[in-house]
């Protein structure tokens, strides 16, 4: 399997988030899923299992979302670096209370057990560094980091994220 970055590329950067929520049957767990694609190719990705049981999938979704913007933002140091400069950076999620959460400073009851070291990410979206914004779940990229897919979905998947078999081109 092969990475496929073409010439003439946009400067772009998008992050992708999903969590797969309490995946694990034995200690109920949940697996985190992120990649970030510049000029629509990957360029970093990542998946594990959460270290502690979410309560909800908000918790779940706003874990990994946090864990996404922290890429982005080491990310866009790094090209600031190289002197490119990019604006507000969107992260895709598709957990609508998660995406609100990150939008409203007050703690809700329902989301106060979530650990405040997740809750870091909120001056990045104040600052207009990074967006939080809904793709809808057939459209998910992330999906194939947190969850086992069809055939199908999975190669169209890894189609839209440049990842080609080149063994038989050889």
């Amino acid at each position: 399997m092969d990475l496929w970055y073409p010439k003439g590329s946009s400067y772009c950067l998008l992050g992708l988030s999903d969590s797969d929520f309490s995946s694990f049957k034995s200690d109920r767990k949940s697996t985190s899923g992120t990649c970030h694609l510049f000029g629509n190719y990957l360029i970093s990705w990542h998946n594990k299992k959460q270290h502690s049981v979410a309560f909800s999938t908000i918790e779940a979704e706003y874990v990994v979302a946090e864990s996404c913007c922290s890429q982005i933002l080491w990310i866009k140091q790094q090209l600031l670096d190289c002197d490119l400069k990019l604006g507000w950076v969107p992260i895709k999620c598709d957990n609508t209370s998660a995406i609100n959460l990150t939008k409203n400073p007050v703690l809700h009851s329902r989301t106060k057990h979530i650990e405040i070291r997740h809750h870091f990410f909120r001056n990045p979206v104040e600052k207009k560094d990074v967006t939080f914004e809904y793709v809808d779940t057939k459209n998910k990229l992330a999906d194939i980091f947190t969850k086992p897919l069809p055939s199908e979905s999975f190669l169209k998947i890894r189609r839209e994220l440049g990842i080609f078999d080149t063994s038989c081109l050889k």
